[in-house]
């Protein structure tokens, strides 16, 4: 088990926990709404370092959007496998036939 199925599946664990005790519990806790603004937060930060250069700064950050990322999947009850298993679904596929095939 990798450490990112590792993350998720304490992310998981962690939807009933008390909020009082558990960090992840309390972001669930405010709902999928919030979830995904502290993801976007999140994203930006990670971005600005890459803007930045700053090799450690974004590799923590990156990190930070994973689990953020992860929240807000279990926030709307969709797992890692889900995504893991679209990821597999695309793979061999050009990414503008991809995007191509996509509706929207």
């Amino acid at each position: 088990m990798s450490a990112l199925e590792r993350l998720a599946a304490t992310v998981a664990a962690r939807k009933g926990a008390d909020p009082d005790e558990s960090w992840t519990a309390r972001l669930l806790a405010k709902g999928p709404e919030k979830c995904a603004e502290k993801f976007g937060e999140e994203a930006v930060e990670a971005i600005i370092e890459a803007v930045r250069g700053d090799r450690a700064r974004l590799t923590s950050e990156a990190a930070d959007v994973l689990y953020h990322l992860l929240v807000m999947l279990a926030a709307r009850d969709v797992s890692l496998a889900d995504v893991l298993a679209e990821l597999e679904r695309r793979e061999g596929t050009s990414g503008l036939a991809e995007k191509a095939g996509r509706k929207g």
